[in-house]
C-alpha cells in the first residue's frame, strides 16, 4: 500500500481544452495501455422496428402499453454505412503498427461502442442496467462501462480482502453484473478509491491530472454515440467521486471532439477527434407515475429540461422476466457491498418505474419533449443510433446556440441554428424554424448560408461562430406564437447550413428557465433540438454558496454548460441559538452601472442585525457582497433532518424590477463541553461527577431503516475535557449486536455496530480531509473493543493514526457503553474553543452478514459523515490550545490502494479481446514486449513463457484456465530480445490454459498479449 501526502490547495476547475498535467500525488502514474490483439468485434445489424402505442382508458385512469412491430424505425449501424455520427479513426487502421500478439494476429481497430457509461466505482452503473439490457436485446446497442476506480476503498461484506485484492473482487463482480445486461466491456482507469467524500475538489486533487486524458482517449478510441454518466452537482449526500466522474464525462464530451485537447493523442497515438452525439446524466429531478406510462407522465422540476425515461417493467423475451428483475439479479452480484440480500422487485408491472436520463447536450436531432417519441424506449438512442419514421438520416447534425445564457426582458439576443448533412447522404432542400415561448418576439431570420465542411469535424453546439457562406433565402419573421423559419437551400452530403434569429423576451417575461427550440425540415426527414436560457433581471442576488457549490458553479461556466448551474438548493448552516454572518452576493448582469436594495425576510425564530441593505453604482458584470448577521433567537426550533431547514426570502430591487430568491438556513444542534473537575477514568462506565455536561440525544435517524423502538437502537452521549484531552462517553441501546469483526479487521466500521466521533477543529472544513474522525467497535471477535480513523486527515488503525487515544467499552444484554479519550494534540490543528465542529454517529447492525441497517446520531442529514458544515457545533469554555499549535491543518495522508490494470488478468484479457488499452497509451513499437509461446514444465508445476521485447521493461504474467488464475509472476526484463520466464503454479492446470501477459515499458505505456499453453 502506498501512502500519498496531498500538498497544495485543491485544484481549480478545468477548462475543457487544457491538458491536465498534475500527477497523482504520491503515486507512480503509469501511462499504461495495451497494444491489442485479435479481430475487433463487428456490430450485428439491428432488427428494424417501430414503436406503436395502444391506449386503454378505464374510468379516469389512462395506461399506455408499448409494443414493437418490425416496420418503420431503423437502427443503422455497421462499418461503411457513413451513418455513424462523429469523427472516427480510419476503418481497420492499427493504432500502433507492428504490435501484434502471441496469437500471430496483427493489431486491429479498437472495439466500436454505441454507448459508454462513465462512473466512479463498480456498481455505479447498477441502476441503469435494465435500460442497457433493453437497448442491447432490442437494438444490438453495444455499451461499455468506464469505472474510474475499482472501489478498493469500499466495504467488504464477504471476506477480508481490501486494497488491490478487493479491487480484483469488485472488478469481477462488476463484469458479472453488467454481463447480465449484455455489457461485456468494462474499462478501469486505475485511480484510487480513497474513502467516502462528498467533495469533488478533493476527488480531483487525489485522482490527479491524467484522468480526463484517459477518459478522452477512451472516447476517441471506442467512438460511442451516447455518453451516459452520473450527477455532477454537489447535491446533499452526492458522493464526490460520482460528481467528479460525471464532470470528467461532461468535459470529455467536448474535449474528445476538440483537436486542441490532448493533441499528442492525435500526433503520436494515431487517434482522431470524435464527437459523441448525445450526453445524458442518470436520474432526474421531478415526479412520475410508475407503470408503463412512467416516461410520459414524468414532470421535471425544471420544465425546460429534457428528461427521457425507459420503463424497467418491459419483459425480456430471452430471459422470461422483466428487465427490472434482470437488473435486480445483476445488483445482487455486488455481494461485497452487501447487495446480495436486495429484495425482489414487484411482480406487478404497474409498480415498476422508469430509468430516467437528463440530457445535458446533443449534437444531433432528438425527440421533442411531450411527443410519443420522447416516451419511447429508444428516446435516448433516437437521432444517434436509431431513426424513427419521418426523421432525418442518422449522421445529421443539428444544434442551436444562443449568444447568451442569461437573457433579460426587453433585451434582444441572437439564436443560431446549424445543420450538417451526413457525410455520405444529402438532405436535399432544408429549412429550420424557431420556437420561442408565448409572447417572445423573433426578428426576420438570416440564413448564413451553406458550406462544405470536413464531414469528420463536428459542429460545437456551444460555438457562436457562424458558418461562412452567402445567404440563399430567408423567410420574414412570423407573428408571435408561430414558428419563424429560414430556408437553408439544398444541403448536399457533408454540407453545413445555418440561420441566425434575433429573439426578444417581452418586458414582463416570466423569470427563470425557458426553452428555445428549433425544428428541421428536409426532403429526407425532420428533426428537433432545443436549448435552455434563463430570464433574469439586470441585477440578481443569491445567498453566499458553500465552497463546493461555488466551485461547481465556476466549473459550469468554464466548461460551457450553464444549463447545469443552479441545481443545488442554496443553504448555510447555523448552530441552534447561535449567530453567523450571511452574505448576499449581488451581481450586475447588465451592461450599465446599477443601484438598488436587498431585503431579507427571515422566518419566525430568526433575527438579523438589519433587514435591508443598499448597493450603489455596481459596475456592469461586477459582484458585491452585502453582509447580514443572523441569529437563531428561538433555541426550541427543530434541528437537523427533523425539520431543521428554514427557508427565507431575499428580495432584490433594481431599476427594472424585483427578483425573489428562496434560500434556506439549516439549524444544527449545539452544545457546550464543560471542564472536568478530575481526570475521567476511561473504563467504559460513568461515575458520579465524571461528565458534568448535558446528555446529547443521538437517536435521530440519518440513513437506513428506522429503529423499531428505543430498545432496537437509541443512544445518548456526554463530553468533557481536562487539560489537553477530550473525553467522550456514549451509551447505546441495542437489542441485537452485529458481526463481531476480528481485531485485524477493525476497519470500515459501517459493516457492524460502531460509534463514530467526528471533530472539525476550526469548524470551517470543506471536506473531511482536514478533520479528525474516529470510530470504535464496542466488541471484536477476540472480545475487547478496537478503534480506527476513517475518511479524515490520516485514516488507518487507531494505534498508528491516533497515538495516545484510549478506548474502553462495556457490553451487556441490550446495550453497550463506549468511552474514549482523545488527546487534542492529535487533531489536525488547534481547535477553536468557540466553534468546534462535532458529531456523534451510531452505526447499527442486527445481522451477521457484515452489513448495517440503521444509522442514528446527533446532527443528522443524509451523507452527514462527509459533510463537516452539517455537523453540530460545540463550545469549549475555559480551554485554550497551546500557543505554538498550528491552526492550519497538515496536508492529508491518503492511502493509495489502487490496483493497476497490469495486475488484473481480467483487464488484460479484455484488452486483448477488444483492442483497447487500459488507462493509457500503448507502448511504442521500440519499447514493447509480448508473450509468443508457453508450455508446461516437465514436472507440470510451472509454465515456461517465452517473451519477445524490443527494449527492457516489466512483464506481468498470469497463467489462466477455466478455473481462474493458476499462477502469476512479475519479472523485470533487462535487455531486448527473447527471454524465457518460469511461472510457478499454485495448482494443477485445468482446461483451456493460456498465458496473459501485460508489459510495462520504460517511460510509460504497455502492451498486452495472450498465448495458449501447449
Amino acid at each position: 500500500m502506498h501512502i500519498s501526502t496531498l500538498t497544495g490547495p485543491a485544484p481549480q476547475p478545468r477548462t475543457r481544452t487544457r491538458a491536465r498535467t498534475r500527477a497523482r500525488p504520491g503515486a507512480v502514474v503509469l501511462a499504461a495501455a495495451v497494444a491489442l490483439v485479435g479481430a475487433g468485434v463487428a456490430l450485428a445489424p439491428a432488427t428494424p422496428a417501430t414503436a406503436t402505442t395502444a391506449q386503454t382508458t378505464t374510468g379516469t385512469t389512462t395506461t399506455e402499453t408499448t409494443t414493437e412491430t418490425p416496420t418503420g424505425t431503423t437502427t443503422e449501424t455497421g462499418a461503411g454505412t457513413g451513418l455513424r455520427f462523429g469523427a472516427e479513426t480510419s476503418a481497420g487502421a492499427s493504432l500502433r503498427p507492428g504490435t501484434g500478439t502471441g496469437t500471430g494476429a496483427g493489431a486491429a481497430s479498437p472495439v466500436d461502442l454505441d454507448a459508454l457509461f462513465i462512473g466512479a466505482h463498480p456498481d455505479d452503473e447498477a441502476f441503469t442496467l435494465s435500460t442497457l439490457g433493453q437497448w442491447n436485446e432490442d437494438h444490438d446497442v453495444r455499451t461499455g462501462v468506464v469505472t474510474v476506480t475499482r472501489g478498493e476503498g469500499g466495504g467488504n461484506a464477504v471476506g477480508p480482502e481490501e486494497g488491490p485484492a478487493l479491487g480484483l473482487l469488485r472488478e469481477a463482480e462488476e463484469r458479472s453484473a453488467v454481463g447480465k445486461a449484455g455489457v461485456t466491456e468494462v474499462f478501469n482507469l486505475d485511480d484510487v478509491d480513497f474513502y467516502y467524500t462528498v467533495s469533488a475538489p478533493l476527488t480531483d486533487q487525489v485522482w490527479g491530472g491524467d484522468t480526463l486524458e484517459k477518459v478522452v482517449r477512451l472516447v476517441r478510441m471506442t467512438r460511442p454515440e451516447i455518453l451516459l454518466t452520473m450527477d455532477p452537482a454537489p447535491t446533499p449526500g452526492n458522493h464526490g467521486n460520482h460528481q467528479e466522474a460525471a464532470r470528467l464525462a461532461i468535459e470529455a464530451f467536448y474535449a474528445a471532439a476538440d483537436p486542441k485537447a490532448f493533441p499528442h493523442q492525435l500526433s503520436r497515438e494515431g487517434l482522431r477527434p470524435f464527437a459523441p452525439a448525445r450526453l445524458l446524466t442518470g436520474g432526474a429531478r421531478g415526479t412520475s407515475r410508475t407503470g408503463p406510462d412512467c416516461a410520459s407522465t414524468f414532470r421535471p422540476a425544471n420544465a425546460a429540461q429534457n428528461v427521457f425515461g425507459v420503463w424497467s417493467g418491459r419483459p425480456s423475451p430471452s430471459r422470461g422476466k422483466s428487465w427490472a428483475a434482470v437488473e435486480r439479479e445483476a445488483q445482487r452480484t455486488y455481494a461485497s457491498q452487501g447487495w446480495a440480500g436486495f429484495p425482489d422487485v414487484p411482480t406487478d408491472p404497474a409498480q415498476l418505474g422508469c430509468d430516467f436520463f437528463t440530457q445535458v447536450d446533443a449534437r444531433v436531432p432528438f425527440p421533442e419533449p411531450g411527443s410519443p417519441a420522447a416516451a419511447a424506449p429508444t428516446s435516448v438512442l433516437d437521432g444517434a443510433l436509431t431513426r424513427p419514421n419521418g426523421t432525418a438520416p442518422l449522421g445529421t447534425q443539428l444544434s442551436l446556440h444562443t449568444s447568451t445564457f442569461d437573457v433579460r426582458p426587453g433585451t434582444p439576443y441572437t439564436v443560431e441554428v446549424t445543420v450538417k448533412a451526413p457525410a455520405r447522404e444529402p438532405l436535399g432542400r432544408s429549412s429550420v424554424a424557431l420556437r420561442v415561448p408565448e409572447g417572445w418576439q423573433v426578428s426576420p431570420a438570416t440564413p448564413t448560408g451553406t458550406t462544405r465542411t470536413d464531414a469528420s469535424a463536428p459542429t460545437d453546439s456551444r460555438s457562436s461562430t457562424p458558418s461562412p457562406a452567402a445567404p440563399e433565402s430567408s423567410t420574414p419573421a412570423s407573428p408571435t406564437g408561430t414558428a419563424p423559419s429560414a430556408s437553408l437551400g439544398r444541403l448536399a452530403a457533408g454540407r453545413t447550413g445555418s440561420a441566425s434569429f434575433t429573439v426578444t423576451p417581452p418586458s414582463q417575461a416570466t423569470l427563470g428557465r425557458a426553452r428555445i427550440a428549433a425544428t428541421l425540415t428536409t426532403e429526407r426527414g425532420g428533426g428537433y433540438t432545443d436549448r435552455q436560457v434563463e430570464v433574469v433581471r439586470s441585477v440578481r442576488a443569491a445567498q453566499q454558496p458553500l465552497p463546493q457549490v461555488a466551485q461547481y458553479e465556476q466549473w459550469t461556466g468554464e466548461v460551457g454548460v450553464p444549463q447545469l448551474r443552479g441545481l443545488v438548493p442554496p443553504v448555510l448552516a447555523l448552530p441552534s441559538a447561535g449567530t453567523r454572518q450571511v452574505g448576499v452576493l449581488v451581481t450586475n448582469v447588465s451592461d450599465t452601472p446599477a443601484s438598488g436594495t436587498v431585503q431579507v425576510t427571515l422566518p419566525p425564530g430568526f433575527t438579523a442585525d438589519r433587514t435591508e441593505a443598499s448597493y450603489t453604482g455596481l459596475a456592469a458584470g461586477a459582484t458585491t457582497t452585502l453582509p447580514f448577521t443572523v441569529t437563531n433567537s428561538d433555541p426550541t426550533l427543530k434541528t437537523s433532518n427533523e425539520g431543521g431547514d428554514y427557508a427565507y426570502t431575499i428580495t432584490t430591487t433594481g431599476e427594472d424590477g424585483a427578483t425573489i430568491t428562496r434560500p434556506a438556513l439549516e439549524l444544527v444542534p449545539a452544545t457546550s463541553v464543560p471542564q472536568a473537575s478530575a481526570t475521567p477514568t476511561v473504563d467504559g462506565a460513568e461515575t458520579d461527577g465524571e461528565y458534568g455536561g448535558p446528555a446529547l440525544n443521538i437517536s435521530r435517524l440519518w440513513e437506513g431503516t428506522g429503529c423499531s423502538s428505543a430498545a432496537d437502537c437509541s443512544g445518548t452521549a456526554k463530553l468533557t475535557w481536562r487539560e489537553d484531552t477530550l473525553y467522550v462517553l456514549v451509551h447505546v441501546q441495542d437489542d441485537v449486536l452485529g458481526t463481531r469483526l476480528a481485531a485485524s479487521d477493525c476497519k470500515r466500521h459501517w459493516r457492524t455496530d460502531a460509534v463514530e466521533v467526528t471533530l472539525d477543529p476550526r469548524g470551517t472544513s470543506e471536506n473531511t480531509s482536514t478533520t479528525f474522525k474516529t470510530a470504535v467497535l464496542p466488541v471484536t471477535a477476540e472480545g475487547p473493543p478496537c478503534h480506527l480513523r476513517d475518511a479524515d486527515n490520516r485514516q488507518g488503525p487507531g494505534e498508528q493514526t491516533a497515538p495516545g487515544m484510549r478506548v474502553a467499552s462495556k457490553v451487556s444484554a441490550g446495550q453497550y457503553t463506549v468511552e474514549m479519550s482523545i488527546p487534542m494534540e492529535i487533531l489536525p490543528g488547534a481547535i477553536d474553543p468557540a466553534h468546534l465542529g462535532l458529531n456523534i454517529l451510531v452505526y447499527d447492525s442486527d445481522t451477521q452478514d457484515r452489513t448495517g441497517q440503521t444509522r442514528i446520531g446527533w446532527s443528522t442529514w443524509g451523507g452527514v459523515q462527509g459533510d463537516p458544515y452539517r455537523w453540530g457545533v460545540a463550545t469549549v469554555p475555559g480551554y485554550q490550545p497551546p500557543p505554538d499549535r498550528p491552526t492550519t491543518p497538515p496536508n492529508p495522508i491518503i492511502p493509495d490502494t489502487a490496483l493497476s490494470s497490469l495486475d488484473s488478468p481480467q483487464s488484460l484479457e479484455q484488452s486483448v479481446r477488444v483492442n483497447v488499452p487500459p488507462s493509457g497509451p500503448a507502448a511504442p513499437a521500440s519499447r514493447t514486449g509480448r508473450a509468443i509461446a508457453a508450455s508446461p514444465s516437465p514436472t507440470r508445476d510451472a509454465v515456461k513463457v517465452t517473451l519477445r521485447s524490443t527494449s527492457r521493461g516489466e512483464a506481468h504474467l498470469f497463467v489462466r484456465d477455466d478455473q481462474g488464475t493458476a499462477g502469476t509472476r512479475v519479472v523485470t526484463i533487462s535487455t531486448k530480445g527473447t527471454t524465457t520466464v518460469t511461472v510457478p503454479l499454485t495448482r494443477a492446470l485445468g482446461s483451456r490454459p493460456v498465458v496473459v501477459a501485460g508489459w510495462q515499458a520504460p517511460g510509460g505505456g504497455t502492451t498486452a498479449s495472450q498465448v495458449t499453453v501447449r
